[in-house]
């Protein structure tokens, strides 16, 4: 991805998630995905799916379960 098209990713997620923070970066060596992150920590990466001049962007974001809050007593 260029950095336009970063950019602009970064533009559209900051106002979809109301982050003001978050951060499209470029990633060495690769040209068709970017990472995202929330202040310092790493959170997604981003590939560009250009099919036939049908472009989107998937977002890819694991989450691990260590990483959940735990569960209310029921």
């Amino acid at each position: 991805m260029n950095a336009s098209e970063i950019a602009r990713i970064q533009s559209y997620l900051r106002g979809k998630f109301s982050v003001p923070n978050l951060e499209v970066r470029a990633r060495p060596n690769k040209d068709d995905s970017a990472e995202v992150y929330l202040g310092d920590e790493f959170i997604a990466v981003i590939f560009k799916d250009d099919e036939e001049g049908d472009v989107s962007y998937d977002f890819n974001m694991a989450i691990l379960e260590i990483d959940l809050p735990e569960q209310p007593d029921a």
